[in-house]
């Protein structure tokens, strides 16, 4: 019984130190044998063992060398990012996304599939054919993928299996087994706000708190705490979209009237405009009409006014992210600053405005990283 326990602790002793390996060299993305040896405190032949066990796996690579300091030169010893690979879904009211990225969360495909959602099994059945043509076609091998995790626009139950609440796509009730039963992936789903949320966390992993802003088709929002995501007590926690900022405003399609939704969603300002988004901003910014720039700063009015009121309850940085992010100027952000910091009695820095950079794949890529980090974990 001793010797059994002692092998037992021999054997976790080694995933342990096996594991610690696997994931200094994932954080630093690149390293050497000795930097390993000097920063986990581990004997050479340990981590000499270890860097073969996982080279033989697949999991590391040696590519390279660093420059000598004056003896052999020292391997450089990295992960292999596309060892295994996650596929994100984002769905969204005519049309959804694909994207498969690697262990880094970079994105090494792309895919946009018009589609209007109807909840019925041949809508159902047409997604996930096309989930399946996009794998094949790369040539992924079915043990390379982590899973497929898909992001929605609704809110989810607390178990991730269910839409409880889905007014822009009349979606309630969409379940993660309408997609599951079709592949033979892992899969999970996610409310879209929240999966951005996650992108914007593993983006800037030095925040503690922040607020999201998802400026997708229809808007969206997180809270982020204590560097998690807030769901609340019913799993609301950040619809920051259905804020009331005009009591008399626009219809929204939650059946009431000036949420922020109907000034700051990208389709919001494409009925401002009567132009797709992929022509209003780039007419905005070099044919400098009078009327497309009041449009686009009474939409930057509204938007300051929900960060401001928003800066006043939770005092974190804002992120600005999803479609409509990667069109924002440096001078669109000051515009924000000068009419937070105006109508506020504090003041906001610069540095605490971020924007993301992955547009209208936000959502897709957010929720793909729920299956790379489950695997970097069990490494």
């Amino acid at each position: 019984m001793i010797m059994s326990e002692k092998g037992l602790t021999t054997i976790n002793l080694k995933k342990i130190n096996r594991s610690k390996v696997y994931q200094y060299i994932y954080k630093r993305k690149v390293t050497s044998k000795l930097q390993i040896v000097q920063d986990l405190q581990m004997g050479l032949s340990t981590v000499s063992q270890n860097l073969n066990l996982l080279e033989e796996e697949g999991l590391i690579e040696r590519n390279g060398y660093f420059d000598s300091t004056g003896g052999r030169k020292a391997h450089a010893i990295q992960i292999v990012s596309d060892f295994k690979i996650s596929i994100g879904i984002g769905i969204l009211k005519n049309m959804f996304h694909i994207i498969a990225i690697d262990l880094y969360g970079n994105t090494l495909h792309t895919d946009t599939i018009p589609l209007p959602y109807s909840n019925t099994p041949s809508y159902y059945e047409q997604v996930t054919r096309k989930i399946k043509e996009f794998i094949s076609d790369r040539q992924y091998e079915e043990k390379k993928i982590l899973g497929v995790s898909i992001a929605t626009q609704g809110i989810t139950s607390p178990d991730n299996t269910t839409v409880t609440y889905g007014n822009i796509m009349n979606n309630t009730g969409m379940d993660l087994e309408n997609f599951s039963q079709h592949l033979s992936y892992s899969c999970h789903l996610e409310h879209d706000s929240k999966s951005a949320a996650y992108l914007e966390l593993w983006n800037h992993q030095d925040l503690d708190s922040a607020v999201v802003f998802l400026l997708n088709r229809n808007m969206g929002g997180a809270i982020i705490t204590n560097h998690q995501i807030h769901q609340g007590s019913s799993m609301h926690s950040g619809t920051i979209e259905h804020m009331c900022i005009n009591p008399d405003g626009p219809l929204c399609y939650c059946g009431n009237r000036g949420c922020l939704e109907t000034y700051c969603s990208a389709n919001s300002l494409e009925h401002s405009t009567g132009l797709p988004i992929k022509e209003f901003f780039p007419l905005l910014r070099e044919k400098n009409s009078p009327q497309l720039i009041q449009i686009w700063e009474d939409y930057l009015n509204h938007l300051a006014f929900a960060m401001k009121n928003l800066n006043l309850v939770i005092d974190a940085p804002i992120i600005i992210s999803g479609y409509l992010a990667p069109y924002f100027t440096e001078t669109d952000i000051d515009y924000l600053l000068k009419h937070i910091n105006s109508s506020s009695p504090f003041t906001l820095e610069k540095n605490h405005i971020l924007v993301g950079v992955h547009g209208q794949y936000t959502p897709a890529i957010g929720a793909a990283l729920f299956f790379v980090k489950q695997f970097i974990q069990s490494v």
